[in-house]
């Protein structure tokens, strides 16, 4: 079976994982996709989030090999090949939570080498790769992830609520672009959802369920920031309109009040 839908995808994928099985050899335990086209709330302009595994920490000449690979990729006449995204996991640093925060060898989006990074070393990441993870090389998933604590899960979205939210209304000007201004919104509305459900779902299963849950004003933000999200290597360039970027500013307010009083409610503990 195909991997996803899109035969250029598909066919990008394909390349990246031989080259990761000529880097690594028999260091490569598995390769995984992530995120949107894991849980199946993707489209033609989502990321690609990939995960791959090893068996130890990469060497050296491993990573040099990974950095001529993800070159070469990059070049592919694809715009698919601009949007992967992905870090690579020793084996035993992805089986539990014990490791999180430790920066891995990663690839942001848009980016044609890797950087040291703990962007994918989250509870979130093990959860959505172990539950939904869609394999391009190895074992199944769940042989590799131990289960996530659904309290684990919860604890590190709040966390990452409060002090993501902290930093943007400390430094507005950072994020006052539309690509941001569309992200925010997104991930909030996910954010929250994960929450209440104790389950890692996509974008736009977040921003369904916010349109039913919250206040309606919040509505026509919501549809207008999902509706905002293609070309996103051109819209990070351009500014945020004014007053949309104050009303998500207030959005990620409401969220983190939101997150105190579940916090308060329905884990007793000070947020």
């Amino acid at each position: 079976m195909h991997p996803t839908p899109y035969p250029e995808l598909n066919e990008v994928l394909d390349e990246l994982t031989a080259g990761v099985r000529g880097a690594l050899g028999d260091s490569l335990v598995g390769a995984y996709l992530q995120g949107s086209f894991a849980e199946g709330g993707f489209d033609r302009h989502s990321d690609v989030d990939f995960i791959v595994v090893t068996e130890e920490e990469l060497t050296d000449g491993q990573v040099r090999a990974l950095q001529t690979l993800h070159g070469r990729v990059y070049d592919i006449d694809s715009e698919w090949a601009k949007h992967l995204e992905g870090s690579y996991f020793p084996r035993e640093v992805l089986r539990t939570c014990a490791g999180r925060g430790v920066p891995l060898w990663y690839l942001n989006h848009g980016d044609r080498s890797l950087t040291r990074s703990e962007h994918c070393n989250t509870a979130v990441v093990r959860w959505q790769v172990r539950e939904h993870g869609v394999v391009l090389a190895g074992p199944a998933p769940k042989a590799l992830v131990d289960a996530i604590p659904v309290e684990t899960l919860r604890q590190e979205v709040l966390t990452t609520i409060r002090d993501w939210g902290h930093e943007i209304l400390t430094e507005p000007e950072r994020f006052s672009n539309r690509f941001y201004q569309s992200f925010i919104v997104l991930s909030y509305c996910r954010m929250l959802h994960a929450l209440h459900t104790g389950r890692v779902g996509s974008k736009r299963a977040g921003a369904e369920w916010a349109k039913t849950v919250l206040d309606p004003s919040w509505a026509g933000l919501i549809d207008r920031t999902w509706d905002g999200r293609p070309d996103p290597a051109v819209s990070v360039r351009q500014p945020a309109d004014p007053d949309e970027f104050e009303r998500t500013l207030e959005f990620v307010r409401h969220v983190i009040r939101a997150g105190a009083r579940y916090a308060a409610e329905e884990m007793g503990q000070a947020f």
